[in-house]
């Protein structure tokens, strides 16, 4: 069969590759869901890079991209900046091939990410309060001190290491039809998507590529669209590590040929994607890489036959987690929050836990103020957080108060 013709890496290149990253990186486990199965309709596969070591699939392409650097290009260092995996990845490569890292990193980069790429090594800086501002400084740097710079995405070198997940997953699941990716900057889904598609040419059959961005930053929709890498305003999404206002160049080049699709997922989605990883598959994965797994929850991929979605990464901030854990939970309906006016009088707040627990749910925080602005001088107002147990438990517990002349309002 003939080969395929894509932007950056052939085929060969990313057979490299893989036996340099194979030095460093495990082969992480290929996990069935008999529960997003269901929904789709056919087989699921979760590809679980969560586990990589450094907890995402960064090695990959960091390690790659430093082993081939000269005698003398490593002599002087490398540097990066990022706010989390990248970071890792890069100070965990460099110190496996013996060479000096600097990494810039954010001011307010979450405590766990800071601490784990120092202990790979790495000397961190921390500079500015964006990705962008640590980037500008770290480009200053490599010119001051001729340490090499590696980029997130945007070189062949980083695509190729990436790819290797792609040649791995075949191995795994030889029928496998579509694969679902996480895109941030492009350097995942545009190595995989690669790999793939130019594997599949030579054996005379077609694989489905389907890219996932959070809503709030989606520079790839609109780059397809004008032909061209665009930028665009990033708005505040839980998936940091995606969160990227312009697609690489390179990246772009080869994503606008050799990927299907591209979704958009909302936080909302993504929360409850990362809850149902946790509950079902007992996985834990960072907002970033649990978008495959939403595009599923949410119906965006249809007709998809044998599907892989890539979980990309677990590094988590705990308290991230438990506030993600609670957005999920209240996407789902499985947690209410709501106000109500009461006459201010004893018994009043009894009667309103009697009414619940008839309804057959669980309070966990009441908030009583004499100072709510809608409340008169005889009233007072309450919170409640209460555990239901999805949209027709919400409807019950709802019914069943104003039922007693009560006047609840949801906090969203």
């Amino acid at each position: 069969m003939p080969e395929l013709t894509l932007a950056g890496p052939n085929l060969a290149d990313f057979e490299s590759a893989r036996t340099v990253v194979s030095r460093v990186a495990e082969i992480t486990p290929m996990e069935s869901s008999r529960f997003l199965g269901d929904l789709l309709g056919s087989p699921v596969y979760l590809k679980c890079e969560n586990l990589q070591r450094t907890g995402s699939y960064k090695i990959r392409g960091a390690y790659n991209r430093i082993s081939r650097l000269s005698d003398e290009e490593k002599s002087h260092g490398v540097v990066a900046a990022s706010a989390g995996n990248h970071a890792q990845g890069v100070a965990f490569a460099a110190r496996e091939l013996g060479i000096s890292a600097t990494i810039f990193m954010p001011v307010g980069v979450a405590l766990p990410k800071l601490q784990a790429t120092r202990n790979y090594g790495a000397e961190v800086v921390l500079r500015g309060h964006a990705v962008d501002e640590a980037l500008r400084t770290a480009a200053e740097f490599a010119a001051n001190t001729g340490a090499v710079f590696i980029p997130p995405f945007d070189h062949p070198d980083v695509v190729a290491g990436q790819g290797t997940l792609g040649l791995e997953m075949l191995d795994q699941v030889p029928d496998l039809q579509t694969v679902i990716v996480p895109i941030g900057g492009g350097g995942l889904i545009s190595g995989v998507a690669s790999a793939l598609k130019q594997k599949f040419a030579l054996q005379g059959r077609t694989v489905r590529i389907i890219g996932v961005q959070a809503e709030n930053a989606a520079p790839y929709p609109l780059s397809i669209l004008n032909g061209v890498s665009t930028a665009i305003k990033i708005l505040p999404t839980i998936a940091d590590g995606i969160a990227v206002n312009k697609p690489g160049i390179l990246n772009f080049e080869i994503i606008k040929d050799a990927v299907d699709e591209i979704v958009t997922v909302s936080d909302d989605d993504i929360a409850r994607a990362m809850l149902v990883l946790l509950e079902r598959a007992k996985l834990v994965v960072e907002p970033a890489g649990a978008v495959a797994v939403a595009a599923i929850m949410t119906g965006q991929v249809k007709d998809a036959g044998v599907t892989v979605a890539i979980l990309s990464g677990g590094n988590i901030d705990p308290l991230v987690m438990e506030r993600v854990i609670s957005r999920g939970l209240a996407a789902s309906d499985r947690y209410l929050k709501l106000r109500l006016m009461l006459p201010d009088r004893p018994g009043q707040l009894a009667r309103i836990a009697e009414l619940i627990s008839e309804a057959n749910a669980n309070v966990v925080e009441v908030l009583h103020t004499r100072h709510g602005r809608n409340a008169l001088i005889s009233d007072v107002e309450i919170e409640l957080s209460i555990e239901t147990r999805g949209p027709e438990h919400v409807q019950r517990v709802l019914g069943h108060l104003i039922e007693a002349g009560y006047e609840p309002r949801v906090d969203f």
